[in-house]
């Protein structure tokens, strides 16, 4: 039957006929096998079936987990959603009708005789990033905590992928070679290179605002019908409290004999050293190096010998003889140490040819003794150890966490000082005072802050790593909702005005427009208005 299915494909009219087929049979599947719970009107409460084709069906339990998945995640990038507002952008519904759709591919699928195996799927979830381990193997341990982070069962996870592969088996060879016929594309190409002119005429809302101010009753009565305009978005105090490495600077002073072990430890990093600047040139037969070296010694440059046989010189700058040993090998870097400066050395046989070097500079770094280096080896530890203190306190702060210690209890426990911050958006901002910036400390706070729920645990935060975190957990929540009407009157007064002027604007565009369209001119039935407009 595929083959069948895929030989018409690619026949004449076998584009236009696979989309006519495929539509015809979806519709079928929908109109005729698929029942559904009709989402957009039927409460989500309790069991039953949401809908059903052939085998399949789709409980209002598993749409329900599938909805506040989907919500969870979507308030992850817009911490300021609510489920109210994603019902009313038709979220609910689109994920309905993916489920649906779902069923409907899976029962054509199986008419059709197509089948998913378990190995394909498993092959699948092995190549998921998130399931992986650091060395890219698959890690079962991952595979089992994300779907217990996600609240999502295996087989909720492999029929969603086995959706997919049969989406992709069963959908996407419908668009191959198929090609619009030039009467469908010319008018929509033509629209590129078509140019009009005309006159746009402006009446603005404020020609027409009333000097006579609103009564209380209008101004009620209008700010009820407009809440959601003046509502404002989940305000949240941040808790925290902060854990900087200086809180261990006493602890973290290294004693005398940590000093000279370091010291010891690192004597090749504190012995006199000498570096080298060379220039080189590689080429691949020693005649033909013997042949530029002789160049150089007839007064030539380096440079300007490799130019003349079409080759360019490379530069090597301050190198030790362990970097130019593992650069070019051990017999280069003895020759190039071995010259005085501006020496040419070679034809000497690399890795990669034959090489002529020139030694361009020599420096030289005296010894450091042990008290020259003590400040750079006092400032060393003490930031190593500062940085163990820090992350062995901050692994108690988990732990802690971890037992079932709540934010207050694993503050006073340890001796921080707990802090709260304003009421915030989710922007960082505050409602009552726009002029407000979060400090450095609270703005990395903001966005992990309104991603948690008011009973998640305490979460430990990084302010500036390794140097200072912040233990965080939202204090008062403040619901979206429009202000007191008092506080806001100015405002609604205002926008009171401007959607009444906007109401007589918009009536007297429409009696202008009637004008235009029997025949009257623009400009003539501007004029006409009785209201002073701009001129279109």
């Amino acid at each position: 039957m595929l083959t069948v299915f895929r030989r018409i494909i690619h026949s004449k009219f076998g584009a236009l006929f696979a989309i006519l087929f495929l539509g015809l049979i979806a519709a079928a599947f929908i109109l005729g096998d698929v029942t559904s719970g009709q989402f957009g009107g039927a409460s989500l409460s309790g069991g039953g079936t949401a809908a059903k084709a052939k085998g399949y069906k789709l409980t209002v339990t598993e749409l329900q987990d599938r909805v506040q998945r989907v919500f969870e995640n979507a308030r992850r990038s817009s911490p300021e959603l609510q489920i109210g507002e994603f019902f009313e952008q038709g979220g609910g519904k689109q994920v309905f009708d993916q489920l649906v759709q779902s069923l409907t591919l899976r029962a054509f699928a199986d008419d059709q005789g197509v089948h998913i195996s378990k190995r394909l799927v498993d092959a699948q979830i092995a190549q998921v990033p998130a399931f992986q381990d650091a060395a890219g193997n698959f890690s079962n341990d991952n595979f089992r905590a994300l779907l217990a982070r996600e609240r999502l069962s295996e087989q909720a996870l492999r029929d969603d992928i086995s959706r997919e592969i049969l989406q992709r088996q069963l959908v996407a060879p419908i668009g191959l070679g198929a090609r619009p016929s030039e009467n469908l594309v010319l008018p929509y190409a033509s629209l590129l290179l078509e140019a009009r002119q005309g006159n746009v005429a402006a009446i603005p809302a404020v020609a027409f605002l009333d000097e006579k101010e609103p009564t209380d009753a209008q101004l009620t009565d209008f700010y009820k019908k407009n809440a959601a305009r003046f509502t404002i978005p989940e305000q949240r105090r941040i808790r925290y409290a902060v854990v900087d490495a200086a809180r261990f600077a006493q602890a973290a002073a290294p004693t005398d004999a940590e000093i000279s072990a370091y010291y010891n430890q690192n004597k090749a990093t504190y012995a006199a050293s000498q570096t080298r600047s060379i220039e080189q040139l590689v080429l691949p037969t020693e005649a033909g190096a013997k042949a530029i070296a002789a160049q150089v010694k007839g007064g030539k440059s380096l440079a300007q010998a490799a130019q003349g046989a079409g080759l360019a010189v490379s530069t090597l700058d301050a190198q030790s003889r362990a970097q130019l040993t593992s650069a070019t090998g051990k017999a280069v870097a003895d020759a190039a140490f071995a010259a005085g400066q501006g020496e040419l050395v070679g034809p000497v046989r690399g890795p990669l040819g034959w090489l002529l070097l020139r030694v361009t500079a020599v420096q030289d770094k005296a010894a450091r003794p042990l008290g020259a280096a003590r400040d750079d080896i006092v400032a060393t530890l003490r930031a190593q150890k500062e940085k163990q203190l820090l992350a062995d306190f901050t692994g108690k702060l988990e732990d802690q966490i971890a037992d079932g210690g709540t934010f207050e209890e694993v503050v006073k426990d340890n001796g921080l000082k707990l802090e709260t911050s304003p009421p915030l958006l989710s922007t960082g901002k505050q409602v009552k005072d726009m002029a407000y910036v979060p400090s450095a400390d609270i703005k990395p706070l903001v966005t992990p802050v309104f991603a948690m729920s008011a009973d998640d645990d305490a979460q430990l935060v990084p302010i500036t790593p390794d140097q200072r975190y912040a233990l965080i957990a939202p204090g008062q929540i403040i619901a979206a909702a429009p202000p007191p009407l008092a506080e806001v009157k100015p405002l609604v007064q205002a926008q009171y005005k401007l959607n009444a002027g906007n109401e007589k604007a918009k009536a007297l565009a429409e009696q202008i427009r009637a004008k235009v369209a029997k025949g009257t001119k623009l400009a003539d039935a501007i004029s006409q208005a009785g209201v002073r407009l701009p001129a279109p």
